[in-house]
């Protein structure tokens, strides 16, 4: 999927990225309310973030600094972070 820079990302997008970025655990159901359940009790890692990030980078055009990614510890968070560096972007 290719985003124009001013289309932002919906959590639902962002699970999916997620799941074919870095898989998806098992024990736990994305397709749920995951908005605010942080990465670790997804069974996510720094490591899947940023490979998360590189998709959207890949996909929306737009980048996101390792250091910009401290911090960001639910689906909602990282969301957010990319819709807000659209908006700057664009």
């Amino acid at each position: 999927m290719s985003a124009d820079a001013d289309t932002a990302l919906s959590i639902d997008e962002f699970t999916q990225i997620l799941r074919e970025s870095a898989g998806e655990d098992d024990g736990v159901d994305l397709t749920g309310d995951v908005a605010d359940v942080p990465f670790t009790e997804l069974g996510y890692d720094s490591l899947a973030l940023l490979e998360v990030a590189g998709r959207i980078t890949r996909d929306y055009g737009v980048v996101l600094p390792d250091e910009d990614l401290d911090g960001v510890d639910t689906p909602r968070a990282f969301v957010e972070l990319v819709n807000s560096t659209l908006a700057t972007a664009g």
